[in-house]
């Protein structure tokens, strides 16, 4: 099978971290005793104050009387570790026999921008649509008609997608995958319940939020999953499975890959160029054969330990990275924030 890769909060003291769960990129809220990252604009490791680095907080949360344990920071070395154990149980991920892709053409850099298809025939040869019978995909899938595209028109959702949401939140939880993360995340005091996790995910991923004209026309999940179009280009759009089924319909057009990589079995990364109903993605990238909460329960684990950072990961011994963005315009509870995007970048 050949594959193809794209290169390209905090607990506190007090145990209930309600609002306090983001970290913000100046702030050392459950930073402290992070390792050093030339990315970071200000940091909170304890050498920081002998090269005058720290974030401005970093005394109130990480000196002798801080009320942000650094016991309950997520290190590097947590999320590669946790990774490799998500991606150990993915127990609805696609077989290598389950999905043929026909990659076709390789871009060049001096290709991915000129709009030019290169692939005659379609990305997806063959895709096994049991998987899509199965709980997770099945309420996933019902999701992704629930969106206008483009931005600056308001969303109008009904009681009946409300309960869409609910359903597939019910459903993913149930799995083995999610249930890690979640146990991982209330073992770092981010959260006290499984009822304030599914909770808190609701708001993050289905939260309505302005990305034009002040009108409440987008989400997380529309936005990474579903696909939006915004200034006559692609924005967001990450997901295999909404891939293949425009494909199929023929309101996606395939025009070429990018980057290959290391993995010879699913979940696989795949970056690529396409247009959608005429309108142009130059670079994309997205998990192929995954289930989905375990491309859920990623992204989530990245907004929520690394938001707005790179977060780098491990599945199957190969090294990648997950870059989030906080939505900064507006937010929900106690200052918490929207995920504005979240996808899988070079390791």
């Amino acid at each position: 099978m050949e594959t193809w890769i794209l290169l390209f909060g905090a607990g506190i003291a007090l145990g209930c971290v309600s609002g306090h769960l983001y970290t913000a990129p100046d702030s050392c809220e459950g930073r402290c005793g992070e390792p050093f990252s030339e990315e970071d604009e200000c940091h909170c490791h304890p050498e920081c104050e002998r090269h005058h680095n720290c974030c401005e907080d970093y005394e109130r949360h990480c000196g002798p009387d801080g009320f942000s344990s650094s016991r309950d920071s997520i290190t590097d070395q947590e999320l590669r570790e946790l990774s490799e154990q998500l991606y150990g149980v993915d127990h609805n991920k696609a077989r290598p026999s389950d999905i043929a892709l026909n990659p076709q053409h390789r871009a060049g850099p001096d290709e991915t921008g000129d709009k030019q298809d290169r692939s005659p025939q379609p990305l997806y040869k063959y895709v096994n649509e049991e998987l899509f019978s199965k709980p997770t995909y099945a309420s996933f899938i019902k999701l992704l008609d629930n969106y206008q595209r483009a931005t600056g028109r308001e969303e109008e959702v009904t009681a009946e997608e409300l309960r869409e949401q609910d359903r597939f939140l019910e459903e993913v939880m149930k799995t083995e995958l999610m249930r890690k993360l979640f146990l991982f995340l209330q073992g770092k005091n981010r959260y006290s319940s499984e009822q304030e996790f599914v909770q808190d995910l609701k708001e993050m991923w289905f939260g309505l939020y302005s990305r034009e004209d002040g009108e409440r026309d987008s989400s997380g999940f529309e936005h990474v999953f579903s696909g939006e179009v915004k200034k006559g280009k692609v924005s967001g759009f990450h997901n295999w499975i909404r891939f293949y089924l425009l494909e199929k319909q023929g309101v996606v057009n395939y025009f070429s890959h990018n980057f290959n990589g290391p993995w010879d079995t699913y979940p696989d990364v795949l970056g690529l160029q396409f247009s959608w109903d005429g309108f142009y993605k130059e670079v994309g990238s997205a998990f192929i054969g995954c289930s989905p909460e375990f491309e859920f329960g990623l992204y989530s684990l990245c907004f929520l330990a690394r938001p707005g950072r790179a977060c780098h990961l491990s599945l199957g011994g190969h090294g990648l990275s997950v870059q989030t963005y906080p939505w900064t315009k507006s937010t929900y509870g106690s200052g918490r924030r929207f995920i504005a995007t979240a996808y899988v970048m070079s390791p």
